[in-house]
């Protein structure tokens, strides 16, 4: 049996309690019991995993990424919501925080790209649910366009429950 899903990510970032405040504030995690010295670990809003999110400081002075500009290494990470409505939320928010750097429709996927404090990136993503695909929304997996969400909640409904992982459509 291969592998089934991503079970948590961990971060190094300068200060881990600056982290977790944004990570709270902006995607509602939840701060678990004290962990290790200097590390947070976070719980997303209505998991029952051990953490979703660790975060480990390292210190003011730890030096941006290079990563995707001049070494190897981890792009982004995304995290779901179950409706529109809710991904328009976080839009403000992160619009509000200065934190939005994108927007983008990828037919089955619609998406929210941001910054943390460390300029570490991620992607709010939700998924058209499997049962409501159709070929406009499969054909479009392979192209990138900007994101208008209200048109969005007008096609699919903005309290709609998006698909878990990966949307496609069920075969018999």
């Amino acid at each position: 049996m291969g592998v089934t899903r991503l079970n948590h990510a961990v971060l190094y970032v300068r200060d881990a309690e600056r982290s977790a405040q944004f990570y709270g504030e902006v995607l509602g995690f939840r701060r678990l019991p004290a962990g290790m010295r200097g590390a947070v670990f976070l719980q997303a809003p209505g998991s029952s995993n051990d953490h979703d999110l660790g975060l480990f400081g390292i210190g003011d002075a730890a030096g941006a990424s290079g990563a995707g500009r001049q070494t190897v290494g981890l792009y982004h990470l995304a995290w779901e919501v179950d409706t529109l409505d809710e991904l328009a939320r976080l839009a403000e928010v992160l619009r509000q925080r200065g934190a939005l750097v994108g927007a983008s429709d990828h037919g089955t996927t619609k998406a929210l790209y941001a910054k943390d404090p460390d300029g570490i990136e991620f992607e709010v993503s939700w998924l058209v649910p499997a049962d409501v695909l159709d070929e406009a929304a499969l054909a479009g997996r392979l192209t990138i366009r900007p994101l208008d969400i209200d048109q969005e909640r007008a096609r699919y409904g903005g309290t709609t429950r998006g698909g878990v992982g990966i949307s496609t459509p069920v075969t018999a």
